[in-house]
């Protein structure tokens, strides 16, 4: 339906994006801001409006990421893989529950959203991924498995073949991600 010459460029540097990142290259990041700002403006198309504002928020954090990534670790250095605290991952499940309800029950009340809590979870799920990436956790990438897996089929009803497959690679490559920092964490000196 929407495979235009934007979403084939956001495709692109979004796959790049993704792959740098599974290699822990801060290159991820200015590369995955062009991605993101493109598909602002593919998601307000097809009228996925929380996918559309989590582009603004991946923006955000595509920054914070940055910064975290180059001067987030011990002494302001380099960050390194952890796994998260069990307060992180508790208060991110809650997180997404609430915010999942809230945001599917606006965006289904105060607009003519297309399947507006699937999106929302999706989302927001996303949402705890991202963070979780821009702190280096390595469950980051479990979330992204299954924000991939949702998203396959959200993109394929919506008619968003590129971006469908999009997801099904950026899903391989979340679980090439998931044992390379696996691996940096086991291999890095106490």
């Amino acid at each position: 339906m929407m495979e235009s010459a934007a979403e084939v460029v956001a495709v692109v540097l979004g796959l790049i994006s993704v792959y740098l990142v599974t290699k822990e290259n801060v290159w991820c990041y200015p590369l995955g801001i062009i991605s993101v700002f493109i598909y602002i403006f593919i998601f307000f198309e097809v009228k996925l409006y929380a996918d559309m504002g989590l582009q603004v928020f991946f923006i955000v954090l595509q920054v914070y990421g940055w910064y975290e990534w180059l001067y987030g670790g011990t002494g302001r250095t380099e960050l390194q893989v952890t796994r998260a605290p069990r307060r992180v991952l508790l208060i991110s499940a809650l997180f997404v529950l609430l915010a999942t309800a809230a945001l599917g029950a606006a965006l289904h009340q105060l607009t003519d959203a297309s399947l507006p809590y699937i999106d929302s979870f999706l989302a927001v799920l996303s949402m705890a991924a991202q963070w979780m990436m821009a702190r280096k956790h390595l469950e980051n990438w479990t979330l992204w498995i299954a924000v991939n897996i949702g998203s396959i089929g959200m993109y394929g009803v919506k008619g968003l073949m590129v971006t469908m497959v999009l997801y099904a690679v950026y899903l391989g490559l979340a679980v090439y991600g998931y044992r390379e920092w696996k691996r940096a964490l086991v291999q890095r000196p106490v």
